[in-house]
């Protein structure tokens, strides 16, 4: 089978399924799984597909996040590291649903005198963290609302009209993708809501985005690129074509 007609027959897959796995690709094109990876290769560079573990998904969509949470772990450590140089004790907090903000949640669950305002389950279970005295003690609040379909999280208007009742000193974001265009990016629109009313309710806007996340964009915008305060990268980051237009746009960016 030509090239061409492979990449026709993925396309087709992809719009049917939404979701394809290699195997399944060689079973119905009769090919190798080397031909398989080149092909995703191409069709990626193309802006046709994203690969993920196994396979490829629409390149507006996002993998699972049992499947994300096993992806780029060091590299997520290392930005939630990096972020608790950003926020100083006594400081309200916004943080939404996400693999690299679990991973910020168990940073700051070593600090004291925050107050974190969250939708998700994760981030609040694991900023419990280490009993110390109550004058120290991190307050941490969960936002009501609909528990999402696609991770253990709440969501929806009930949860939007509660953001509205905070301020926060910052905002703690990881989204799908971000750009120098189009700024932080999400794919559901549930979760780009609570985003965009985290962004509009607090003072700064800081967002955690490993190398991979930098030039992508997904579907729905909730921070253009003039309201990112800090960016907090991986060093691998560097290594990305859009790393200088951000390095331009954006008034900070921290390398982890």
């Amino acid at each position: 089978m030509w090239q061409k007609d492979r990449h026709q027959r993925i396309r087709a897959l992809l719009s049917t399924l939404n979701r394809v796995s290699t195997e399944r690709i060689m079973a119905d094109l009769g090919v190798s799984r080397e031909t398989v990876r080149r092909d995703l290769l191409d069709l990626e560079a193309l802006g046709a597909l994203r690969r993920v573990h196994g396979g490829a998904i629409k390149p507006d969509d996002e993998a699972p996040i049992a499947e994300r949470a096993q992806t780029r772990v060091k590299a997520k450590v290392a930005i939630a590291k990096a972020a608790t140089g950003v926020i100083a004790s006594g400081q309200t907090l916004f943080i939404d649903a996400g693999t690299t903000t679990a991973a910020l949640a168990e940073e700051l669950a070593k600090l004291a005198n925050l107050t974190v305002v969250t939708n998700s389950i994760d981030v609040a279970l694991k900023m419990r963290g280490a009993e110390r005295p109550a004058e120290a003690a991190n307050e941490v609040i969960l936002l009501g609302g609909s528990i999402s379909d696609r991770a253990m999280a709440t969501a929806g208007g009930a949860t939007v009209l509660e953001i509205q009742r905070y301020r926060a000193d910052v905002a703690l974001l990881s989204p799908v993708g971000v750009d120098h265009r189009h700024g932080a990016t999400n794919f559901d629109r549930d979760e780009t809501d609570v985003a965009r009313a985290m962004v509009e309710n607090a003072s700064r806007v800081v967002i955690l985005a490993d190398h991979s996340k930098l030039g992508q964009r997904s579907r729905m915008s909730y921070c253009p690129p003039e309201r990112i305060d800090v960016l907090i990268t991986n060093r691998k980051a560097t290594e990305s074509a859009e790393f200088a237009a951000l390095k331009k746009k954006l008034p900070k960016i921290i390398l982890a």
